[in-house]
C-alpha cells in the first residue's frame, strides 16, 4: 500500500472540499437573504435555478461545466486565450465542481433558518432606530447561526463525497484532482486493490462523522448561549 498516495488523496478531499465550503458559505447567506427578504419578480425562478443541481445527475453538471470552462469552452477559452489559463482537469476544477453540487444544500439550510426567523425581533430593532447592517449583524445572524452550521457541514460533506460531475469536469488525476470517492473508484479496477479501497471508504465516512460531532457541539454550545 502507497501511504504517501493515501494522504495525499485524503489532504487534496479534506483541502478541496474546505476551500469550496469556504467560498461559498458568504455566497449562499448573501443569496438567501435577497431571497427572503427582497421583493422582485422571478424570486422563484431564481430559487428554481439555485436548487437544479441536487436534481440533475451529477455527470450532467460536469458535462455542463466543461462546456463552460473547458479549455475550448464559452468562458474557458477566453480564459485561456487572455490568461493562458486552463481550469479544466486542475484542482480549480476539482473546487468549482465541489461548490456547484454543494451550493444548493449550504443554501437551502440557511433559507429555511431565514423563513423560521423571528419577523419580532428585527422589527423591535428597527423601532429603537437599529439601522439595517445593525439589524444583520446582531439580530439576524445570531439566530440563523445554528442552520448556517447545518448548512456548512451539509456542504462539506456533499463535497467530500463528490464523483461524477469532478470525473467529467476536474478529471482522474493522481496528486492533481484524485479525491478519495475517485480514488475509491480506481483502486476497484485494480485486482487485489479492494482493502486500499475500503481503507479510504471508512476514512471519508470518519471524516464527515467528526464533521457531524464538531456541528453539534457548535449548536449545542449556540444553544446554551440563547437560553
Amino acid at each position: 500500500m502507497d501511504y504517501n498516495e493515501l494522504i495525499t488523496t485524503i489532504l487534496l478531499s479534506v483541502k478541496m472540499a474546505t476551500l469550496a465550503t469556504i467560498i461559498n458559505l458568504p455566497i449562499a447567506l448573501f443569496i438567501s437573504l435577497i431571497i427572503t427578504k427582497g421583493d422582485f419578480h422571478g424570486k422563484s425562478l431564481l430559487d428554481g435555478v439555485i436548487n437544479l443541481p441536487l436534481v440533475m445527475p451529477p455527470v450532467t453538471i460536469g458535462y455542463l461545466l466543461l462546456i463552460i470552462l473547458g479549455k475550448n469552452g464559452l468562458v474557458g477559452s477566453i480564459i485561456f486565450k487572455w490568461f493562458n489559463i486552463r481550469v479544466a482537469f486542475t484542482p480549480a476544477a476539482v473546487v468549482i465542481t465541489s461548490m456547484v453540487v454543494s451550493f444548493p444544500l449550504i443554501y437551502k439550510s440557511i433559507k429555511i433558518s431565514l423563513e423560521m426567523l423571528d419577523k419580532k425581533l428585527e422589527g423591535v430593532a428597527k423601532t429603537l432606530g437599529a439601522s439595517r447592517y445593525s439589524i444583520l449583524l446582531r439580530v439576524t445572524l445570531p439566530q440563523i447561526i445554528p442552520g448556517i452550521i447545518n448548512g456548512v457541514v451539509l456542504g462539506f460533506a456533499r463535497c467530500l463525497g463528490e464523483f461524477g460531475a469532478t470525473m467529467t469536469f476536474a478529471g482522474n488525476i493522481s496528486g492533481v484532482t484524485r479525491t478519495i470517492p475517485l480514488a475509491v473508484y480506481s483502486k476497484l479496477q485494480i485486482p487485489g486493490e479492494e482493502g486500499y479501497a475500503a481503507l479510504l471508504v471508512t476514512i471519508s465516512i470518519l471524516i464527515s462523522f467528526l464533521a457531524l460531532v464538531i456541528s453539534n457541539i457548535f449548536e449545542k454550545k449556540i444553544k446554551k448561549r440563547g437560553n
